[in-house]
């Protein structure tokens, strides 16, 4: 496990960071031609750095060098052991640079340095190592066609990707993204949230260092409408990758409709719940798992457990259990590794979080500038707090007086990305994971699988494939069949 520094010490390494200012746009950097960017530490508000941001004639500028690049197959057509090389020599660079990279995510985005350290450098490093692992190892198929016949259907790259982030995991949400789809051979490019920029600019610098050529793998910096909807409206554009809220994700399948159909996988939102049974096992420990589900990363996370379904006869003891946890949970300071939990990404985030805060809070409730405290209510299935996704660090605690109950109130919403249910008899866990509509539901624990699981939702929550494991291979690849009649000719002349 990574050895944390002292709050000073990471103060040091921020004061010494040349932050990168420019678009990445084949090969090197290169200035945008829209308006300036300013990229702000949300903990204290203080600009970074001004970045040259881009605009329509960036993004055509970055399609073309990417299918010139896809075309000259310097990638698309390398030998897949060539590009899993190449891929584990960029995961060497991000290792040798993680510090740094750790540093500059916190002072972008509020994180708190603890995580950036501990889960989101470590998970990026492992996302990018195991697709590139993968790359030489996925068998195509044959059909079963018999002996006059065969039949491959084999994989090829889908071209040129668009990898549109979010901005509560820059880092980890870059390596989902860009691992499976440079692992298969792909073209990609990269737009950032607007006010997370920085590490996937260092990250497309490293890469270029690596080895992967120019053009392949390219980042715009810059807003929705002068870089997303262009690139969602691009006809060179095969495919559109996007984690972010459900209401951009419509517009991304509208850009698809509107122009050349190309192929759209979205990762929204969610309203996840939690449900715990009356025969839960180790309260305590229950109680751990909902406050790291709720309020891990400030609550800012598609996956958080907002919703916990808790059966009457243990939601007081459990309601009890989880104050005294979130005690030793800090907020404050995101370069002070004793916090949990840092500052919400910028201040329209922390007012509309903000707006969700009401009397009568069980514990928390408090917000001081960029900092909202981890705040708990009991509330009815039916409150505006339990149904919208409030995407900050607030826990609506419903109870029920049955699974039947408890499931019903799960599925009760627009979305399902993700559940828990806690219990200790195994067939109620295993019927009620079946039941709950989520596309990644956990037993006794809070989590989201691993790079080896498919990550994605039903309903609002998800479209068009899935994150992580192999899975997450075959939405950036077509398919092929290619037959090949081996009929003996002379037999044909006869049966004619």
């Amino acid at each position: 496990m990574t050895a944390l520094l002292t709050r000073e010490e990471y103060a040091a390494i921020a004061a010494q960071i040349d932050f990168p200012k420019t678009a990445f746009i084949d090969g090197k950097y290169r200035p945008g031609r829209g308006n300036k960017l300013i990229s702000s530490n949300p903990a204290t508000g203080e600009e970074l750095c001004k970045i040259s941001a881009c605009n329509n004639d960036d993004v055509d500028l970055a399609v073309g060098k990417a299918r010139e690049a896809f075309d000259q197959g310097h990638w698309s057509r390398l030998h897949p052991g060539k590009r899993k090389d190449i891929l584990i020599r960029l995961c060497k660079l991000i290792t040798r640079n993680a510090r740094e990279l750790a540093v500059m995510e916190s002072l972008d985005s509020g994180k708190p340095i603890r995580d950036c350290e501990t889960i989101d450098i470590p998970e990026t490093i492992q996302t990018i190592k195991w697709h590139a692992e993968a790359a030489d190892k996925i068998y195509d198929q044959t059909a079963p066609v018999g002996e006059d016949a065969m039949a491959m259907i084999v994989r090829e790259p889908i071209g040129v990707v668009a990898a549109i982030l979010p901005w509560n995991f820059p880092l980890l949400m870059l390596a989902w993204k860009i691992g499976p789809s440079l692992a298969a051979g792909n073209s990609v490019i990269v737009k950032p949230a607007e006010q997370t920029s920085l590490t996937a600019l260092r990250v497309a610098e490293l890469a270029a260092e690596a080895g992967i050529p120019r053009g392949v793998l390219q980042v715009l910096p810059g807003d929705g409408p002068s870089v997303g909807e262009p690139l969602g409206l691009h006809g060179d554009v095969d495919m559109v990758s996007f984690t972010g809220s459900t209401e951009t994700g419509r517009r991304f399948l509208r850009y698809a409709a509107d122009s050349n159909l190309k192929k759209v996988v979205l990762e929204c939102g969610g309203k996840n719940p939690a449900i715990v049974l009356d025969d839960a096992e180790n309260l305590d420990l229950v109680a751990e798992h909902i406050v790291n589900a709720a309020f891990w990363n400030m609550g800012e996370n598609c996956s958080a457990c907002s919703r916990l379904i808790v059966h009457k006869d243990i939601r007081g003891k459990l309601t009890e259990l989880i104050q005294a946890r979130i005690r030793d949970w800090r907020t404050g300071d995101p370069l002070d590794p004793a916090n949990h939990l840092g500052a919400l990404i910028d201040a329209d985030h922390c007012k509309k979080v903000a707006s969700y805060l009401e009397d009568g809070a069980l514990s928390g409730g408090q917000l001081a500038g960029p900092y909202i405290e981890p705040t708990v209510y009991n509330n009815s299935a039916d409150d505006r707090l339990a149904r919208e996704e409030v995407f900050g660090p607030v826990l609506s605690i419903i109870e029920v007086g049955s699974v039947d109950e408890a499931i019903e109130i799960a599925n009760d919403t627009d979305y399902g990305l993700a559940a828990s249910v806690f219990t200790a008899n195994t067939r109620r866990a295993l019927t009620t994971a079946r039941a709950v509509r989520a596309g990644t539901v956990t037993v006794n624990c809070y989590g989201e699988g691993d790079i080896s699981t498919p990550f994605g939702g039903y309903k609002q929550s998800g479209f068009g494939g899935r994150d992580n494991g192999l899975h997450a291979h075959d939405q950036y690849t077509e398919l092929k069949t290619i037959w090949v009649d081996l009929s003996d000719p002379a037999n044909q002349d006869k049966v004619s």
